[in-house]
């Protein structure tokens, strides 16, 4: 099974995650597969310039190259995939039949108040901040090749409302894994 996520920056995504490798999935990020190339490349890890490589291998060898690069490194039955920022990963990753996308979203308060929580450097400080890079992040502005993240919550097969506790997320997903006869 490989289980996708999907979500603007702050939302709750690696609570998800973590909830699956808790259950023996093996975790992937895109943004690895990203953070790789850069590596490579010798190129500086912000996320202007992560964002630009990534852009820049899609409109190179399509929408879907970092859910193929990601693929290419699987060696296990059960996979949660974080990260997914453009619907060609998504039709990538829909090869296989049983992957399952989740979206995860939250207010923007709300996520600001984590992303200043887990005080990680590149994150966005103020409100401002993450406005600009949740426009960018979403897909305003962007061409195809871009950030999409809003066109990907629009294809999750579950949207999680992710503003209260994790016991509320669990619940969530807990029902629909259920709904959809999901079990690992």
């Amino acid at each position: 099974m490989i289980i996708g996520l999907t979500g603007p920056l702050g939302s709750g995504k690696g609570v998800i995650a973590n909830y699956f490798k808790d259950a023996g999935f093996k975790y992937c990020s895109l943004s690895n597969a990203v953070r790789e190339e850069a590596k490579l490349r010798k190129i500086k890890f912000t996320r202007e310039n992560l964002q630009k490589l990534g852009n820049l291998l899609r409109e190179e060898f399509g929408t879907g190259i970092w859910a193929i690069k990601t693929m290419e490194n699987i060696d296990h039955p059960n996979v949660i995939i974080d990260g997914i920022r453009n619907p060609g990963e998504i039709e990538e990753l829909k090869k296989n039949p049983e992957f399952v996308l989740i979206g995860v979203n939250s207010p923007r308060k709300i996520r600001l108040q984590r992303i200043k929580g887990r005080n990680r450097p590149s994150d966005p400080k103020t409100f401002a901040e993450l406005k600009a890079v949740e426009e960018r992040d979403r897909g305003i502005g962007q061409t195809n090749t871009g950030q999409q993240v809003q066109a990907c919550l629009d294809k999750a097969d579950i949207l999680i409302e992710n503003n209260r506790d994790v016991n509320h997320i669990f619940n969530q997903l807990e029902v629909f894994l259920k709904e959809k006869n999901i079990s690992f």
